[in-house]
């Protein structure tokens, strides 16, 4: 993916051909793909170092997130966790209705650095 010095997309290649909708599209959902991932890691990184207990999720969230007392072993907290890349990315319908339902559920936004 091709930017000026704004972070605006480049719409013409070098030889003056104008990039297409579809391609242009496709490069910047791929993008998006690899913030989120590079998110998730960074929020599992994180979780790691604060010593919780982090397991995938399969419906409406990404992460369950449970902190252990170290002595006895038991779960003090479970949260529900949703891992955003940006400020304005939206919850889905299946994540806003969970949200709803949970009164553990925690957005974390998170603006990866690569």
């Amino acid at each position: 993916m091709v930017r000026d010095i704004f972070g605006n997309l480049i719409k013409i290649d070098i030889f003056g051909r104008k990039i297409p909708k579809k391609q242009i599209k496709r490069e910047v959902l791929a993008e998006n793909r690899r913030r989120g991932k590079a998110a998730e890691e960074s929020f599992l990184m994180g979780a790691a170092f604060r010593g919780e207990e982090v397991e995938r999720s399969p419906r409406g969230r990404d992460y369950i997130v449970r902190k252990r007392n170290i002595f006895t072993g038991r779960v003090q907290r479970t949260t529900h966790v949703e891992v955003k890349s940006s400020r304005t990315a939206p919850l889905s319908k299946l994540q806003k209705r969970t949200k709803r339902k949970k009164s553990n559920y925690k957005v974390v936004r998170i603006n990866p650095y690569f």
